[in-house]
């Protein structure tokens, strides 16, 4: 037995935390009937249906996507554009991304059907790396940069400190940079904004690393499936912020 949220985050209807939404609003139903209890369990004889649809319980999948600029980080678009599940054509189960990258944002994001390491990866207190490299507009100095590494005020909230790295400088044309940062925080375009905050904006990003997994070996546009020894990783990560030997 194990409880109904949790089920429907392992059989990727959703996070945890969206699958307790689904429940609140009256959306699941287990042998026919609405329940609107988080704490209720089930077990793997029990009918579940959400919006209708009897809930067929998939195989889990893992797959680390090189994600294109010009793609949305979604299942489906309401504007027709096309999304990161439109890159797995071959896949028959159901994949959504871990967490997000902005639409002219390239680079590493997970793709999976497990909801619930989904939610423990995105958690900020798990305060697991993610690490970009950004082309900017302007050169900046040594006290911005610090002020990158103490922390930002933006408007949802300071943001935590971060590792930042000046990687070249081209005084050419005005001037711009290369500069990497690794923040463990999830907050909406946020390496966008911070750099917005210290006056030299963004032209161009990438997240290479997610934790300890990089983009090795794949171009834009392309995926390998994670191997068993990464996703278990992964899970010792999500449930205790460290990596297990």
């Amino acid at each position: 037995m194990e409880r109904l949220q949790k089920m429907l985050a392992h059989a990727g209807v959703a996070s945890r935390r969206k699958s307790e939404q689904l429940i609140l609003d009256g959306k699941v139903k287990v042998n026919g009937k609405v329940v609107k209890e988080l704490g209720t369990k089930v077990s793997s004889t029990d009918t579940v249906e959400v919006d209708g649809v009897k809930l067929e319980k998939e195989q889990k999948v893992y797959h680390l996507l090189y994600k294109p600029r010009g793609i949305i980080s979604a299942v489906t678009d309401d504007k027709g554009r096309k999304t990161v599940a439109d890159l797995f054509p071959h896949i028959q189960e159901r994949l959504f991304p871990v967490g997000r990258l902005d639409y002219e944002t390239s680079g590493l994001l997970i793709m999976t059907n497990d909801g619930d390491l989904s939610f423990t990866l995105t958690h900020p207190k798990f305060k697991i790396d993610k690490t970009y490299v950004a082309r900017v507009k302007g050169i900046p100095g040594k006290e911005q940069l610090r002020i990158l590494e103490r922390g930002v005020d933006l408007e949802d909230g300071k943001t935590a400190p971060a590792r930042v790295k000046l990687l070249s400088a081209d005084p050419k044309q005005g001037g711009k940079a290369i500069i990497e940062i690794t923040i463990h925080e999830g907050k909406n375009r946020q390496v966008r904004r911070m750099f917005d905050a210290i006056g030299f904006p963004v032209q161009k990003l990438k997240r290479e690393r997610f934790a300890f997994l990089g983009l090795h070996g794949l171009n834009a546009g392309e995926s390998r499936e994670l191997t068993s020894h990464e996703v278990k990783l992964l899970r010792v990560m999500a449930d205790t912020g460290k990596i297990g030997s």
